[in-house]
């Protein structure tokens, strides 16, 4: 698969990490992607993808591509045999200003564009990304069209900060200190969260030690369950496990055989890391 990203230009590096585009055949035909402090946004400029948002929700197709703010579990996505797509990497906070509902909407139910943007502007900027010259001058008309649809958001600043502060901490952070550094209520502080982010702050802080965990993971090696919880400040290793079932569907020893697997069948692949095979 072809894979390239960048990092936008200011003002919007602060609500997004890259800016991608992804082209070529799946590694496999459906891919788990464990929940996790982020969120994202598909312009697909191929055939139809399929996503399901938890085993109690059926499965529904995306043709024109999808919004989802941070989801609180996994999400298993189903590719056709030939992908092709650009898409935005946000930081939790960063949808929001994009968005005309709260983010809390959106939380664990994905949307099409459509629905976010509607279908005349949605079909021009697809339009418009298929007939760009290459990734390059893809990623720089999504930068564009972004740029041209930021807008001023209510409480953002609070709640960038906070979170970002829940970020560099790894989730390792009292919330009741922060809502009082920042002079505010716990209410007003869980509200903007959930209005914003689509979860509040303790459950932002909760994905963000389980994420910091997870990735420090390597299946490579001996893995030394009982010791990684304790580390994370996990209360024993029933707690961690429960987390691990919670955020990726599995349990810790067969996330580690799964990494295996598709590290083993793909060596080096440009989505190994963080996507998984779906079972």
């Amino acid at each position: 698969m072809e894979y390239v990203s960048r990092v936008p230009r200011p003002p919007l590096d602060g609500l997004i990490d890259d800016l991608y585009y992804l082209e070529g055949a799946p590694p496999y035909a459906r891919l788990m992607l464990p929940a996790s402090p982020a969120a994202f946004l598909i312009v697909n400029l191929g055939a139809p993808l399929r996503i399901r948002a938890g085993t109690d929700i059926a499965a529904a197709e995306y043709a024109d591509g999808c919004v989802v703010t941070m989801p609180t579990r996994a999400l298993d996505f189903g590719y056709p045999p030939r992908t092709r797509s650009v898409g935005v990497h946000f930081k939790p906070w960063g949808p929001a200003p994009f968005l005309a509902m709260p983010a809390a909407e959106l939380c664990d139910r994905p949307v099409t564009l459509e629905q976010v943007w509607g279908r005349p502007a949605t079909a021009e900027l697809r339009d418009r990304l298929a007939s760009a010259d290459g990734p390059h001058a893809m990623l720089t008309l999504l930068e564009q069209e972004l740029t041209r649809r930021l807008r001023e958001t209510a409480g953002l600043g609070l709640v960038r900060h906070t979170s970002g502060i829940i970020a560099a901490t790894g989730g390792a952070v009292v919330i009741d200190d922060l809502r009082a550094s920042a002079g505010v209520s716990s209410t007003h502080l869980a509200q903007r969260f959930k209005q914003l982010v689509g979860v509040t702050p303790k459950r932002l802080a909760r994905t963000y030690r389980f994420t910091t965990t997870m990735l420090a993971i390597n299946p490579a090696e001996p893995i030394d369950w009982a010791g990684l919880a304790a580390g994370a400040g996990y209360f024993d290793q029933a707690h961690f496990g429960h987390e691990f079932r919670a955020f990726t569907g599995l349990t810790p020893t067969r996330y580690a055989e799964v990494r295996r697997r598709f590290q083993r069948e793909h060596p080096g692949h440009v989505l190994d890391g963080w996507p998984l095979p779906a079972d």
